[in-house]
């Protein structure tokens, strides 16, 4: 049977973000992709781009300089999808040039449109015509920003009505954040306004806040990844995960599962016959003679629950005895008279 397209190995989808954290180092991002790939991570996730195609060189000129060294190419993209097929670890990249559709497409499961892009209708329409799921950030975004995405994202095509189709995640675009930003709540909200698969795109430190996420109902959880976080300066390695971490996060992620467990409420507590000793009968409250017609002050409900059930207690009220009983005796429906 095919599992949900947001459905990961362990429960949540879980991405590791390499994002920019390779610096433009063809070696390093295949060294993070390796480490990813042994994390246990269900995607490996880029950022396609070039320079030229995602900042003005003239209204912006340093960050310009900036995409333009952290730049790969196609070739060094493609390398790095094939490293995760080759492992049967997904690839998954925010593309920021629809240029790239064409050449890196077929490496694509599931498309992830970055917070950044949230508003850039033009894109949204250009992988909207693709028909694969698309994963919505929504850093930087109000609910109407939301709205308005999903809306025009769900004209262009019916099929991103379906929430097999279109997710949302809780993100807050700042490096790193308080937890008092990470909002968590709002995965709710989304769930209720758009009826669409929800998750948590973090930015905090350490990992707790991808585990009550989990534990809130989050489906995908997207997580920066590094190898270490020491002698860094490039922001997103503060709020990176290592191989090691996301491991640890995998086997909480399965402990929160196990507490979680059915929503189906049935009796497990079977050890020592609980349900007869935890719960009450109906006894006499005294000594009572044959002939006496039962009264609220003649009963009282005791454990164990041994002849008629406390819940029988008001059926009793009424009844005629036909034998002398004790106090605190076990009492059967023999004892009474017909009515």
């Amino acid at each position: 049977m095919k599992k949900s397209n947001w459905e990961g190995k362990n429960g949540p989808l879980l991405i590791a973000e390499v994002g920019g954290n390779h610096e433009g180092d063809f070696e390093y991002a295949k060294k993070l992709t390796e480490l990813a790939i042994e994390s246990g991570a269900d995607f490996v996730k880029f950022q396609l781009y070039s320079g030229d195609t995602l900042v003005s060189r003239i209204e912006s000129p340093q960050r310009n300089k900036h995409f333009q060294k952290f730049e790969l190419g196609r070739d060094k993209y493609i390398e790095l999808a094939e490293m995760c097929k080759a492992n049967k670890v997904g690839f998954m990249a925010s593309v920021w040039d629809p240029d790239y559709v064409s050449w890196i497409d077929d490496y694509m499961p599931i498309y992830k449109i970055g917070s950044g892009d949230l508003t850039a209708y033009p894109l949204l329409r250009k992988f909207a015509n693709l028909r694969k799921p698309i994963i919505l950030s929504t850093g930087l975004a109000n609910t109407q920003d939301v709205k308005g995405a999903v809306e025009f994202i769900q004209q262009e095509n019916e099929i991103y009505k379906s929430p097999e189709y279109l997710s949302l995640l809780q993100c807050t675009s700042m490096y790193p954040i308080p937890f008092e930003d990470a909002n968590l709540e709002v995965m709710k909200s989304f769930s209720e306004t758009f009826g669409l698969p929800v998750g948590y795109s973090d930015h905090t430190e350490g990992y707790f806040a991808l585990l009550v996420a989990v534990a809130m109902g989050a489906q995908i959880l997207e997580f920066h990844f590094t190898d270490t976080r020491e002698n860094k300066e490039f922001r997103d390695h503060k709020v990176s995960l290592t191989k090691d971490e996301v491991k640890d996060l995998i086997e909480q992620i399965k402990d929160i599962a196990k507490l979680k467990g059915s929503p189906e409420k049935r009796p497990l507590e079977i050890e020592g016959d609980h349900p007869t000793t935890f719960r009450r009968a109906v006894y006499p409250k005294k000594d009572l003679k044959k002939g006496t017609v039962i009264k609220e002050e003649d009963i009282t409900v005791l454990r164990p629950n041994h002849g008629i059930d406390a819940r029988e207690y008001y059926n009793l009220i009424g009844k005629k005895l036909v034998r002398d009983v004790l106090e605190h005796q076990k009492l059967s429906w023999d004892l009474f008279e017909d009515q």
